[in-house]
């Protein structure tokens, strides 16, 4: 019993394991955008936040529009630059600059620990 008991543990840990570092992954992308574009410190905390918040709009979106050819992903992509427009100053201008950056961010770390790691990750909440 004790050891069906850790392999579902274990299955639960590296779920969990796997959804921080791809947040983290996300966020930190999310940061870097941020601090270059807007030019002051402007806190990880919020990333991390803005990241999750992120995933669940672009998720909320995609599945109710998602199936719209052009149509849904866009409205995907303005809503998840939508939010980092709420969570940061600056205006919609600045928003989709952060997103560009994060975007690009997200792509080299991931491109980064792949080949220096040979992991597999993903940025969870910045669109690939």
């Amino acid at each position: 019993m004790t050891g069906i008991l850790l392999q579902s543990t274990s299955g639960i840990t590296s779920s969990v394991l796997a959804f921080l570092v791809s947040l983290l992954v996300g966020a930190l992308s999310i940061h870097i955008g941020a601090r270059l574009i807007i030019d002051r410190d402007v806190g990880f905390g919020r990333a991390v936040f803005t990241a999750l918040v992120g995933a669940v709009v672009w998720a909320l979106v995609s599945f109710f529009v998602g199936w719209i050819p052009l149509l849904g992903p866009l409205l995907a992509v303005v809503a998840w630059i939508g939010v980092i427009n709420w969570r940061y100053p600056g205006g919609w201008g600045t928003a989709a600059a952060v997103g560009v950056i994060a975007v690009i961010a997200a792509a080299v770390v991931i491109w980064l620990v792949g080949t220096f790691f040979g992991l597999g990750l993903e940025a969870f909440g910045v669109p690939e």
